[in-house]
């Protein structure tokens, strides 16, 4: 008995393998890039694509109607979790300024005017102090000024 007795077995090994790259890069995505969106990006849309390409592969392989609906069940949660978290989570680091806001093309969250942050410069948490405290405040006060 060789290990692909049918066109059945290869289908779901090159499935099985295609998802599980596409998983590891998803890792690898989360690890290597430099700021919170790109990671959610990576940790969601290869990893997503992923887990569905193993659940086909899992399906055709194990051809049970109960396995089957298990991994259409599992591949559903999928689909409808992993998006929303990373959306969720994406929102979160844009208000803490987890966001380098220099880099986004268009920011559609910004509200107001060109109004921009003069005490916080771009990738730290909202409630964390400026790196230059005096400085800040006097850039602060002088704007303040300017605009009255």
């Amino acid at each position: 008995m060789s290990g692909f007795e049918n066109a059945g077995d290869v289908l779901a090994v090159v499935l099985l393998l295609l998802g599980a790259v596409l998983c590891l890069t998803a890792g690898l995505g989360l690890l290597r890039f430099p700021d919170v969106l790109t990671r959610m990006h990576a940790g969601t849309k290869p990893q997503v694509l992923g887990v569905l390409l193993i659940m086909v592969g899992s399906a055709v392989r194990l051809q049970g109607w109960s396995a089957t609906w298990m991994l259409l069940l599992v591949a559903v949660f999928q689909m409808l979790t992993a998006p929303v978290s990373a959306h969720m989570i994406s929102r979160v680091a844009y208000r803490r300024r987890h966001v380098r806001r220099d880099r986004l093309l268009v920011d559609e969250l910004h509200t107001g005017g060109e109004v921009r942050d003069s005490v916080y410069r771009g990738d730290e948490p909202a409630d964390a102090p400026p790196e230059q405290p005096a400085q800040a405040l006097a850039e602060s006060r002088r704007e303040d000024s300017q605009d009255s």
